[in-house]
């Protein structure tokens, strides 16, 4: 049976209505913890067994269906009004769907009661004083990481798993987490590589979510000791959460709580950087010296991220940041790509918790 594009511009607009109407309670008993663990569910089975990203499928069907409109296209009917109304309604119901789509498969997430209100946490702004508390935290953590993984090799941390190795391991790690805290999860989710190298990175992004195929990419530009950190990041959007702050944390409490010394290492260094970048704009002199006094190995590591992310550089970055940003504050996340940052509270509630 085919839908009317009135029908689609209708359920658009009251998929928005539903957003704006029910508060994070609601939203997270009906939705986060109700039908989105069934859409979870579902794209799970759907493409746990398909070998690569789904989005090339979405992408492909996408073309054909622009190709065989362009063919139908005749450009005889394009000085006439009734004709350009007529695309305009099939436009608002395309829009009206994507819309649709988005929110019921997703995009509802949002909106539900925020992680650290469910774990009992209170993040606040840091002041000066608590932010080189956690900076000097966050090095003395990340130094011992190191030390305990290689001792005092000064050479860059050599590459342990495959990204095809580390899918399943992180998603396993992450699914315990999140029960750990009382949250529905799911151990069979995707992180998939977004070829071709740096098409993510050239737009100052490491990993992207897709609604529509429920699953997770990152970009295989990265390198070994930045991937699986953002996997678990791209993963915990995939087990229904919206922040990139929130998301950032979880990737930090999965690495953190690893068995493994390599990932433990891994997420360390990740918050390790974060931490770093606010701490230098307020204090550029003394990130200077603390940076100066760290240990040749970890410098070298770092270079190794900073040669591996200069290969791909921005293309409009303005653009690419405006765009983000507007998209995150209609979502209603509105410090925009701040959120990011927002894992550095969440830490130090985390710790004083």
């Amino acid at each position: 049976m085919r839908i009317s594009k009135n029908t689609w511009i209708i359920l658009g607009v009251l998929a928005v209505a539903l957003r704006l109407l029910l508060s994070p309670q609601q939203l997270e008993q009906w939705y986060s913890r109700g039908l989105y663990v069934g859409v979870r569910a579902l794209f799970s089975a759907l493409t746990g067994w398909v070998p690569f990203a789904g989005v090339y499928l979405l992408f492909a069907g996408a073309l054909v269906w622009l190709v065989l409109r362009l063919r139908r296209l005749s450009f005889g009917k394009l000085k006439s009004g009734r004709w350009w109304l007529a695309k305009g309604h099939s436009l608002l119901a395309f829009a009206g769907a994507v819309v649709f789509f988005f929110l019921v498969l997703w995009g509802f997430n949002y909106g539900r009661l925020p992680l650290e209100q469910q774990i009992g946490l209170e993040p606040e702004p840091l002041s000066f004083e608590e932010l080189k508390s956690e900076m000097e935290r966050a090095t003395t953590e990340v130094i011992q990481a190191r030390k305990s993984l290689v001792g005092n090799d000064t050479n860059v941390i050599q590459q342990k798993y495959e990204a095809d190795e580390l899918e399943p391991m992180l998603a396993r790690q992450l699914a315990v987490q999140l029960q750990s805290m009382g949250i529905p999860a799911f151990a069979n989710i995707h992180a998939r590589r977004l070829y071709p190298k740096g098409i993510l990175l050239r737009i100052s992004t490491a990993g992207v979510y897709i609604p529509f195929t429920g699953e997770g990419h990152v970009d295989p530009g990265l390198h070994h000791l930045q991937l699986p950190f953002v996997m678990v990041h791209e993963m915990s959007h995939g087990q229904g959460f919206g922040g990139e702050g929130t998301c950032n944390f979880l990737a930090y409490l999965t690495c953190r709580s690893a068995a493994d010394p390599y990932l433990r290492y891994i997420g360390l260094l990740y918050y390790w950087r974060y931490v770093a970048a606010d701490y230098r704009a307020f204090d550029p002199q003394g990130f200077k010296e603390l940076r100066d006094n760290l240990p040749e190995g970890m410098k070298n590591d770092l270079r190794a991220i900073r040669r591996a992310i200069d290969r791909y550089p921005d293309i409009f970055p303005a653009m690419r940041d405006a765009a983000y940003t507007a998209y995150l504050h209609a979502q209603g996340i509105h410090d925009g790509l701040k959120n990011y940052d927002r894992v550095i509270m969440l830490v130090h509630a985390w710790r004083k918790n």
